[in-house]
């Protein structure tokens, strides 16, 4: 009976992440993770918890216990990564990030003894990496995905490179975000305890913003000025790393730099490539067929295998080969451009520009439109109310017309209706923001 209630308070836990559009499939790796990372009674409390920020008075009043001892537990829970704490107009404020990007990656992103990191590694291995369940939910719903592919800016030709807009530039991020915070690289580390990690770095991944901040106050990323940024991008980019960050213009949270064999992104978007789980660059990359040598030095370099060698039907060189790119699995990185030993291989712009969303919250409710939760954020009755209801329709607001229809038909609001009527004005037409 014990064990059951035990379970009883996962269940309820996953209920809870599963409300957020970054959910996680149920299944008995899935507890058995939470099982290491929460204790039974924390599993039970932030089960509790909003989806969006919330004051440790706000939990206080869900968990009926004086706010002084629910700030301890937050702050225990802070203090493990598990929560995000950061201040705002000067009022504390917690947040609980989902699985992926989130809590998942943070229990590997420093070395600790206070949870077994080698069992974890094992079962995140076992329910991220070899099942396919939690990798499809995560990447593949949706037009709009996590994270996005930054374009390697050597790699861009002069006339290209007037026209690199900065969010599109990792550099960009690295020079104008702060606090900024390097870590463990979550899945080399996680590879390294089931013996499948390359030699890549891992010091090396990177948050920004109010992420960074909590993360550098708990020990989990320590602080890095933008000329070590700036090394650190060298370095990632000399070896061959794909620059993987949070799919939003303004306000990124954390760039990661990928390699093809251990990275989840990477190895989401060879199994899932056709879905788009990973958002472009603007870039495709074209092969000269008179420089190529066919030699495979881009095959190797590519991380989600869009390059191949193909026959060069030179009927006096039968042997010889070609590379060839397959467009819909390209992410434009331009790894394949400085790889290339006859700098055979340019960059062009595609044919229409990719479309990034403006900032998180943005993202997280075309996310939550696309796969059906949105209704989960707008009345979630455990956030505090009209700030919270005001600041997603504010959002709602802002999207395009088929997106705000889409809003509408999940919550099924009058009162949303009503707001999109009046702000697309008497003749249907959609009014400035």
């Amino acid at each position: 009976m014990a064990h059951h209630t035990a379970r009883g308070a996962y269940h309820s836990l996953v209920g809870r992440l599963n409300a957020f559009p970054q959910g996680a499939p149920p299944s008995d790796l899935l507890f058995r993770i939470l099982e290491v990372l929460f204790s039974e009674r924390e599993a039970a409390l932030v089960a509790q918890l909003p989806i969006r920020p919330f004051t440790a008075a706000r939990a206080a009043a869900i968990w009926r216990v004086p706010e002084a001892e629910a700030a301890a537990v937050l702050d225990t829970l802070a203090d493990r990564a598990v929560l995000l704490d950061y201040e705002s107009d000067g009022v504390r404020r917690w947040v609980l990030p989902p699985p992926m990007a989130g809590f998942f990656e943070f229990s590997m992103m420093r070395l600790r003894g206070d949870v077994d990191q080698k069992l974890l590694a094992e079962l995140f291995y076992q329910y991220v990496t070899v099942e396919d369940d939690f990798v499809r939910e995560l990447f593949t719903i949706g037009e709009t995905q996590l994270g996005r592919a930054f374009v390697d800016e050597r790699a861009l030709p002069p006339e290209l490179s007037l026209h690199v807009l900065d969010y599109e530039r990792a550099s960009e991020v690295v020079r104008t975000t702060a606090p900024m915070g390097v870590s463990l690289c979550y899945c080399r580390h996680k590879a390294q305890h089931v013996g499948r990690a390359c030699d890549a770095p891992l010091d090396i991944c990177m948050t920004f913003g109010a992420t960074a901040d909590s993360l550098i106050r708990h020990s989990f990323a320590r602080r890095v000025d933008v000329a070590e940024g700036l090394d650190l991008l060298a370095e990632a980019r000399g070896r061959r790393l794909v620059q993987f960050g949070e799919n939003v213009r303004s306000e990124v949270s954390f760039i990661c730099n990928c390699c093809g064999c251990c990275c989840e992104a990477m190895i989401a978007a060879r199994r899932f490539g056709l879905l788009h789980p990973v958002h472009t660059t603007n870039y495709l990359p074209a092969f000269d067929a008179a420089a190529c040598r066919g030699c495979g030095t881009c095959v190797n370099a590519c991380p989600v295998e869009a390059v191949g060698l193909v026959s060069a039907n030179d009927p006096h060189r039968p042997k010889v080969r070609r590379a060839k790119l397959d467009e819909n699995l390209c992410l434009g990185c331009g790894v394949c451009v400085t790889a290339c030993p006859r700098a055979a291989i340019t960059l062009h712009a595609r044919g229409a520009r990719v479309i990034t969303p403006l900032d998180t919250a943005q993202r997280v409710v075309m996310m939550a439109i696309e796969r059906g939760t949105l209704a989960n954020l707008i009345f979630d009755t455990r956030s505090a109310g009209h700030r919270a209801l005001a600041a997603i329709l504010g959002v709602v607001l802002r999207l395009p017309p088929l997106k705000q229809a889409l809003a509408s038909e999940q919550v099924r609001s009058r009162y949303l209706e009503r707001l999109l009527a009046l702000r697309a004005g008497p003749e249907g037409h959609q009014r400035p923001a």
